[in-house]
């Protein structure tokens, strides 16, 4: 029997499973970002409140809650072997309506998006894209361990970091923050490769090719953090380069702390996953808020 035919062919959906279909425990890092875009651009806030916040509930609620719909159901019957208990196979979702909610908020999206000028419209284009690129066959780049998690590290913290700093800006951003905002994304691709150990089991089943499946989850593991570290490095050297030393400095601390949890991960990596996207994602978010002071203050101690 299939994922779909097991499902209730009628009804509405509960709100509360709704809720939980648009996970907003995914939210934190594109508002997060979009957030270091906005701390970057160096812009004074006054006159500009209505344009960050409409972004920061664009990039978290709207756009990664419809990726996250867009993703469920795409992924129900991979679902139905990892987490049965999910919205979309458990039938709390009946029917076709988590594809309708993914329509309808990827036009929610586009809507919001058009009110942040070009630049913001833009970037809601490329997310809203990127979103059923990843999830959706005929492409489904979430097959590829390499371009899937390359790009949810793009959607998830380069691209809102850059709308930010353009909204704000009202133009293209300066090439500083392009190419801090950018080695964050590559970092972000070490994260979204831990978060495939959750689906080990229902990837080696379906055909996704996450790095844990092709790789084991020893070796996915140690690679993820050497995608993840290396990209700070080479952050802390632009920091040093552009007369930052102080900033430079406290993201060397935060990166010899996730090197304290790299080791703890390293120990059980598929046990100890869920525990480093808790601990060492927040010391990784939060060094790209010091680089964005950091960027906003560019030219001065």
């Amino acid at each position: 029997m299939t994922v779909s035919q097991s499902l209730h062919p009628a009804g509405l959906p509960q709100p509360r499973a709704m809720l939980e279909l648009i996970k907003p425990v995914t939210w934190f890092p594109p508002m997060w970002a979009y957030l270091c875009g906005v701390v970057s651009a160096g812009v004074p806030l006054s006159g500009h409140y209505f344009v960050v916040a409409l972004g920061v509930i664009l990039a978290g609620p709207i756009v990664c809650g419809m990726s996250q719909a867009a993703n469920d159901w795409c992924d129900r019957h991979v679902d139905a072997i990892n987490e049965p208990n999910r919205p979309i196979p458990s039938g709390r979702i009946p029917g076709r309506w988590g594809l309708y909610i993914a329509l309808i908020m990827s036009v929610l999206a586009l809507a919001v998006g058009w009110f942040l000028g070009p630049w913001g419209f833009g970037a809601t284009v490329v997310g809203v894209l990127a979103a059923w690129a990843y999830s959706a066959e005929p492409v489904r780049l979430k097959k590829s361990g390499w371009w899937g998690p390359g790009l949810v590290g793009l959607s998830y913290e380069g691209l809102p970091w850059f709308t930010g700093a353009a909204v704000l800006s009202a133009g293209a951003p300066r090439l500083e923050i392009v190419i801090v905002a950018f080695l964050y994304a590559i970092g972000a691709h070490g994260i979204m490769t831990l978060n495939d150990f959750k689906a080990l089991e229902g990837d080696r089943q379906t055909g996704v090719r996450s790095l844990p499946v092709v790789l084991g989850p020893d070796v996915a593991a140690r690679l993820a953090c050497i995608v993840m570290a290396v990209p700070q490095m080479l952050v802390i050297s632009m920091l040093l380069v552009w007369g930052k030393p102080v900033h430079a400095g406290i993201v060397t601390l935060v990166l010899f702390a996730q090197f304290w949890a790299m080791k703890v991960l390293l120990s059980d990596p598929k046990g100890r996953a869920p525990w480093y996207n808790a601990t060492g994602v927040t010391l990784y978010v939060s060094g790209m808020m010091v680089s964005a002071v950091a960027l906003r203050n560019l030219g001065t101690f």
